[in-house]
């Protein structure tokens, strides 16, 4: 027999020997890659069949004590500031659903308590069992933020050894630049069993070329390829093949594998309008400036990175062009080097087209994370005065940005009160901010919440104050008001005090 032929053998006896197209694991997002194919049900005998093994029954046994998967988180109770036991005996479908719907939260401070949720390490929910659906539904959420690094820390720490988790971790990976890593570990896991398209992806980056086009025909021959797969598939192979033909028609959907084959063509698809989490391949250096600016903000805006990333990013080099991106990167950079130079004349003159770029770009939160409390301390006068101390609000410094400010205008007032946790005998300046003062005088936070708070279901409580403060800061002031109790009647104060700075000086729209 040739080696061809062997090989060709080889395949289609691995192709038979086990699926290699099942259902994909069950997930709240359905752009992950079908790179793992899930064990084949066994067949059920028929009525009045007798049935015969040829091994023992096996049993499978689970420790009592052992670790469970929805117990894996990265912040130990000690940074959170959350009980152990904070999910209490809330149903696990429930918290299934409230973390599944959490997607964008509006403000930089519900969002943040979020990511709290996501990331903590906590006891699971009484009914919760080893199939880890709330660490799924965890990542799943992260992954829609576009917040992988997070996602792929918290996968590491439970161990990518079951293929809905394995799934994960290998997308992760793809969007991260890290396929040669997630390719080996596919490799070195034995009860992962890839399907087709990442086997033959996977033989390829590892560079052995022949057996990833028999394993293609054998894929074609066998009917677990389509039409569109195989068209993407052999150019990845053999792109020479096909210079000078047009382009292969863009997916409608595509997933993180054929994206990485689409990039590699060199056909790459635009991230813009494509999930978040595909903008984090636009933040690698072998990116265009302008395509890392505007992945850095998309990801900046749900809180996937952090603020000095993104200034990171804006300073790298001066801009060629001007409009749109390019005028906000000019109008920041030229705001930094005023801040550097201490010159208060400069920040002033730099300071309001800064802030009107951040305003147009959603970024506002993140420019006062950089520059809020240094740009308090300057002797700014009238209209950039007024905006640093707003600035200076948004920041992690908020209190001593307020105790240091002499209020010019009954709204300054207010904004200070709310900074210090106390509004009373403030007048509030918004219908909003009259909700929120209601919070801050001592507000209860309602019974839907008070009963989840009576029954130890903290965790719970929390989902859906991020929800109830969502829709009150664009109108259900109710809900604005409960929101804010919640976080206040379980010790969550500086939350409280972010979101309600937030609301009041960013204003949200619906």
């Amino acid at each position: 027999m040739s080696i061809k032929r062997a090989a060709r053998a080889l395949c289609v006896g691995l192709a038979l020997a086990g699926p290699a197209r099942a259902e994909p694991p069950l997930s709240a997002i359905d752009w992950l890659s079908d790179s793992v194919a899930e064990p084949a049900a066994p067949a059920q005998p028929r009525p009045g069949e007798e049935v015969h093994g040829a091994a023992p029954e096996q049993i499978s046994v689970t420790a009592l004590d052992g670790p469970r998967l929805d117990a894996v988180g990265l912040l130990p109770p000690a940074v959170t500031g959350l009980p152990a036991d904070a999910w209490g005996d809330s149903d696990i479908d429930e918290l299934v659903r409230l973390i599944q719907a959490k997607r964008a939260p509006r403000l930089p401070a519900t969002a943040g308590l979020l990511y709290t949720l996501l990331l903590a390490e906590l006891d699971p929910p009484a009914g919760s069992t080893q199939d880890g659906r709330l660490l799924l539904a965890r990542l799943d959420t992260l992954l829609a933020l576009g917040a992988l690094d997070q996602a792929q820390a918290l996968l590491e720490r439970a161990g990518p050894t079951d293929a809905a988790l394995f799934r994960r971790w290998f997308d992760v990976s793809l969007l991260t630049g890290h396929e040669d890593r997630a390719c080996a570990a596919m490799r070195a896991a034995p009860d992962i069993a890839p399907t087709f398209p990442a086997r033959i992806f996977c033989l390829a980056r590892g560079g052995d070329w022949n057996a990833a086009l028999l394993t293609l025909d054998t894929a074609k021959a066998l009917g677990f390829v389509t039409e569109e797969e195989d068209a993407l598939l052999i150019r990845f192979l053999d792109p020479e093949l096909f210079e000078g033909e047009p382009p292969l028609p863009v997916p409608s959907h595509p997933n993180p594998l054929f994206f990485r084959m689409f990039e590699a063509i060199g056909e790459a698809l635009p991230t813009t309008t494509l999930p978040l989490a595909f903008a984090q391949s636009d933040l690698r250096f072998t990116a265009g400036w302008k395509a890392r600016i505007e992945a850095a903000e998309r990801l900046a805006r749900s809180g996937a990175i952090d603020a000095n990333r993104l200034l990171g990013i804006y300073t790298e080099r001066m801009p060629a062009a001007s409009g749109g991106v390019w005028d906000r990167v000019e109008a920041v950079q030229a705001f930094d080097v005023a801040l550097l130079s201490g010159d208060p004349g400069a920040v002033a003159r730099a300071l309001p087209s800064a802030w009107a770029a951040m305003e147009e770009a959603g970024l506002e939160v993140p420019f006062a994370t950089l520059y809020g409390e240094r740009l308090a301390r300057l002797p700014l006068s009238d209209v950039p005065r007024a905006l640093a101390f707003r600035i200076g609000l948004l920041s992690d410094s908020y209190e001593a940005v307020a105790a240091a400010h002499r209020p010019d205008t009954p709204r300054e007032a207010f904004l200070a009160g709310l900074a210090r946790g106390d509004v009373s005998g403030l007048e509030p300046p918004t219908p909003a901010a009259a909700a929120l003062a209601e919070a801050f005088a001592g507000a209860d936070p309602g019974p839907q919440l008070g009963a989840l708070l009576e029954r130890g279901r903290l965790g719970e409580a929390l989902l859906n104050a991020i929800a109830l403060i969502g829709t009150g800061a664009v109108g259900d002031l109710g809900d604005l008001t409960a929101g804010v109790a919640l976080l206040r009647a379980v010790g969550l104060e500086d939350a409280a005090r972010r979101a309600a700075l937030q609301i009041v000086i960013l204003e949200p729209k619906a």
